[in-house]
C-alpha cells in the first residue's frame, strides 16, 4: 500500500496538491492584506495566479480542484465573514463566474503546454533523425549508425537503456549497438539464445512494436539480463529490411513509470533509417563485391588469353578466389582415372600439407571428395560432430566451412576447387560465384590442351618434314651422287685409254667428265640445302661459320656456345640464320650482318640483325612464316622488328627444356 502511494505517478500529484495549498495560502493571505483597501470580490481574480502555474505544470484536472479550493477560501473571506454561507446573491454568481473562468483558463494553460511540450517533442524528434539521416547519407559504416540511433533512441524515449539487436539464422540475436545513461554492462557482439520472455523475441515473431511493462518472474537469457540490471519496462520495434525483419531497437527504463504512448512511433521512426543505412551498405558492399569479382575475373581472364602456363593459371585462381571469399584454404584437384586427385594449385596451405603436383586418395565426407564422387557441388559447414567424422587432412585443417564445384572441360568432368575456412561460414551464394572462376579454369585448360596440341602436331610435322630431307639427302648422297662420282671416274680412266691419234674423243670424253663433276658439285649444293650433312656431323658452330663464309654480305658472327642440342633446336636455329642471309642479299641491300648465339636461363637464344632497308614481314608466301611455325613448334618463339629503312633485327629463343 506504501509502495503504491509513493509510486512516481502518486507522488508527483501528492506534490501538485501540495503546491495548489501553498499557493491558494498565499493568494488568501495577499487578499487578507488588500480587503481593507480595495473591494473584496475584486480581488477574487487573483486566485487565477494559484490556478495557472498548477495548470502549466500538473495540468488542468490539479488545476480545477485549486479553482474549488480557491472558491471554497474565498467564500470564508465574504460577508458573513468566517462562513460559506453567502448573504448576497450576487456573490455567488460572482464565485460562479470565477470557477468556469478558472476552468477555461486552466485548460487553456493545460493545452498550451501540452502542445509545448509536444512541439519541443517533434522539434527534438526532427533534429536526432536528421543527424541520423545525414550519418546514413554520409557514412559508409553501418555500425556508425548504429551506434547513433541506439543513442538516440535511447535520449529520445527518456530511457534508461537502449539496445540494437540483429536476429542470425540460427534463431538468436546478436547485440550490434548499445547505450546506457546508467553504469550497465550491455552485450554486444555475442550471439543470444531467444527463449523466454523478451522484445526481441515478441517482435520477430509479430513483426509489429511491443512492449513489455514487468519482467517479474520471466524466465531467459535477456529476462534474466533484464532483471539484473533492474528494467522495469522495455518497448521495441522490428527493423524490416526488404520486407523481411533483419533485427529490433528496444528502449528500456528502469523507472516504475510507463513509457509515453507516443514512444512506438518514436522508435519506428527511426527503424527506416536503420533499414535504409542497411540496404545502403549493402549495395555498396554488393557493388564492391560485384567490382573485386569482375576485376579478378578480368586479371585471370587476361591470363588465360594470353596463353600462360596452366600452373600460373591455377596460381592465380586460388588466390584470387580466396581473396574473393575470404577462404583460408584454396585448392585445386585434377581427377585421375586411378580415383586419385592430384592437387594443381593452391593457397593458404601450411607446411605438411599436400603440394602442387602430388596426388591422393580423397576420403569421404569432403566437400572436395563428394564432388568427385556426384558430380554435383558441394558444401560442408561443420559443427563438432561432423569434424569427428571428417578424414584426417581435414582435421588437420582445423575447418569450419568448406565449399566444392566441379571443372567441366568440354563435357568431361576434369577435376574440382575447393575453398575452406577455419573462422566463419562462407554466404550462401558461394557456390554460385566459384562457378564464374571454374568456368574460366575450364577454358584455360582447354585452350591449354588445344595450345599443347597444336605444338605438338606442329612439332610432328616439322620433325617428319626434317626427317625426309635427311632421308632424302642421304638418298642423294649415297646414292646418285655416288654413282655420279663413279662414272666421272670411269669417264676419267676411259679418257686416259683413249689412243694418241684421236684427240677430239679424248677432248670429248674430258669435256663430259668435267661436266660431270660440275653436276656432282650442284648435286652437293643442293643436298646441302635440303639438309645441311655438317650440321649432323659437327654442329652448330661450325654449320654457321659455314654459312658466313658463303654469305655475299659480310657477316660478324659470335657463337657463345660450343654444346650440341637436339636436332630439332639445331635444325631451327641454321634455318633461321639461312633464311635471313638469304633474304639480305636478295631483298635487303645490306652492307654487314650480326648474328650472335648464346645459351642463358635453359634457352637458347638467337639473334640476326642487318642494315638492310627492313620491311620484312611473316606473312604470305614469306619464309619467315615456316620459320615461325618452326620456332614455335618447339614451345619458343620469334621476334622480327623490321621498320622501313632501318634494317631487320629477328630475335629467336627456344626452350633448352622443351626440345
Amino acid at each position: 500500500m506504501a509502495r503504491s502511494l509513493l509510486n512516481p505517478a502518486n507522488a508527483r500529484w501528492l506534490g501538485g496538491l501540495l503546491a495548489s495549498v501553498a499557493l491558494v495560502a498565499v493568494v488568501t493571505g495577499t487578499v487578507a492584506l488588500l480587503k481593507a483597501y480595495v473591494p473584496v470580490l475584486s480581488l477574487l481574480v487573483l486566485y487565477l495566479l494559484a490556478v495557472l502555474p498548477i495548470a502549466v505544470v500538473w495540468g488542468a484536472r490539479l488545476a480545477a480542484v485549486t479553482s474549488v479550493l480557491s472558491v471554497v477560501v474565498f467564500a470564508f473571506l465574504l460577508p458573513p465573514e468566517g462562513s460559506v454561507w453567502l448573504a448576497d446573491s450576487r456573490n455567488l454568481v460572482a464565485l460562479g463566474v470565477f470557477l468556469v473562468t478558472s476552468f477555461v483558463v486552466a485548460e487553456l494553460a493545460a493545452r498550451s503546454r501540452r502542445a509545448a511540450v509536444e512541439s519541443a517533442r517533434l522539434t527534438e524528434e526532427q533534429s536526432a533523425l536528421r543527424r541520423v539521416a545525414t550519418l546514413v547519407a554520409e557514412s559508409d559504416s553501418p555500425v556508425a549508425v548504429f551506434e547513433a540511433v541506439t543513442r538516440e533512441v535511447g535520449l529520445l524515449c527518456g530511457a534508461d537503456l537502449a539496445r540494437m539487436e540483429r536476429y542470425e539464422a540460427d534463431g538468436t540475436v546478436t547485440g550490434v549497438a548499445a547505450w546506457s545513461k546508467v553504469l550497465a554492462r550491455l552485450t554486444v557482439g555475442t550471439r543470444i539464445e531467444l527463449d523466454g520472455l523478451s522484445v526481441a523475441r515478441e517482435a520477430r515473431q509479430t513483426g509489429r512494436p511491443v512492449r513489455l511493462d514487468s519482467f517479474t518472474g520471466a524466465t531467459g537469457a535477456i529476462a534474466e539480463e533484464a532483471q539484473a540490471l533492474g528494467i522495469r519496462s522495455s518497448v521495441g520495434c522490428p527493423i524490416l529490411v526488404a520486407g523481411e525483419v533483419w533485427g529490433v531497437i528496444a528502449a528500456s527504463t528502469k523507472s516504475d513509470e510507463p513509457f509515453g504512448a507516443t514512444t512506438e512511433s518514436q522508435i519506428a521512426s527511426f527503424t527506416e533509417l536503420v533499414a535504409t543505412a542497411i540496404e545502403n551498405a549493402e549495395a555498396r558492399a554488393e557493388l564492391r563485391r560485384m567490382a573485386n569479382e569482375q576485376a579478378a575475373l578480368r586479371r585471370v581472364a587476361t591470363l588465360v588469353a594470353r596463353g600462360a602456363e596452366r600452373k600460373l593459371v591455377f596460381a592465380l585462381v586460388a588466390e584470387e578466389l580466396g581473396q574473393l571469399t575470404g577462404a583460408d584454404v584454396t585448392r585445386i584437384f585434377r581427377f585421375e582415372s586411378d580415383g586419385a586427385a592430384t592437387l594443381m594449385g593452391s593457397q593458404g596451405l601450411r607446411e605438411g600439407d599436400t603440394r602442387v603436383g602430388d596426388p591422393r586418395m580423397l576420403e569421404l565426407p569432403s566437400a572436395i571428395g563428394s564432388v568427385q564422387a556426384t558430380g554435383k557441388s558441394a558444401r560442408y559447414d561443420l559443427d563438432d560432430a561432423m569434424r569427428r567424422r571428417l578424414p584426417g587432412f581435414v582435421r588437420e585443417l582445423d575447418i569450419q566451412s568448406a565449399v566444392a564445384s566441379l571443372i567441366v572441360v568440354e563435357g568431361l568432368c576434369w577435376g574440382g576447387i575447393t575453398i575452406a575456412s577455419r573462422g566463419h561460414r562462407f554466404p550462401p551464394d558461394a557456390e554460385q560465384r566459384m562457378v564464374e572462376f571454374t568456368e574460366i579454369v575450364a577454358t584455360a585448360i582447354a585452350n591449354a590442351e588445344s595450345r599443347a596440341q597444336l605444338t605438338a602436331s606442329r612439332a610432328r610435322v616439322v620433325a617428319a618434314g626434317d626427317e625426309m630431307r635427311r632421308q632424302l639427302e642421304r638418298d642423294l648422297h649415297d646414292g646418285a651422287q655416288q654413282r655420279l662420282v663413279s662414272l666421272a671416274l670411269e669417264l676419267r680412266v676411259a679418257q686416259s685409254g683413249v689412243p694418241a691419234y684421236l684427240p677430239m674423243l679424248r677432248t670429248d670424253i674430258g669435256q663430259a667428265a668435267d661436266d660431270l663433276t660440275e653436276v656432282v658439285d650442284e648435286l652437293r649444293e643442293i643436298a646441302r640445302g635440303i639438309h645441311p650433312a655438317i650440321l649432323v656431323e659437327s654442329g652448330l658452330g661450325p654449320a654457321l661459320r659455314t654459312l658466313a663464309r658463303r654469305s655475299t654480305v659480310p657477316v660478324d658472327l659470335k657463337v657463345g656456345t660450343q654444346s650440341r642440342y637436339p636436332p630439332p633446336l639445331e635444325v631451327a636455329t641454321y634455318y633461321v640464320v639461312s633464311e635471313a642471309l638469304t633474304n639480305m642479299a636478295k631483298h635487303a641491300g645490306a652492307s654487314r650482318a650480326e648474328i650472335s648465339l648464346e645459351e642463358r636461363a635453359d634457352t637458347l637464344r638467337l639473334s640476326v640483325r642487318d642494315d638492310g632497308a627492313g620491311g620484312a614481314e611473316a606473312r604470305g608466301g614469306s619464309g619467315l612464316v615456316g620459320l615461325k611455325d618452326r620456332v614455335e613448334s618447339l614451345g619458343g618463339s620469334i621476334l622480327i622488328i623490321s621498320p622501313v629503312g632501318h634494317g631487320t633485327a629477328i630475335y629467336v629463343s627456344l626452350p633448352l627444356d622443351g626440345a
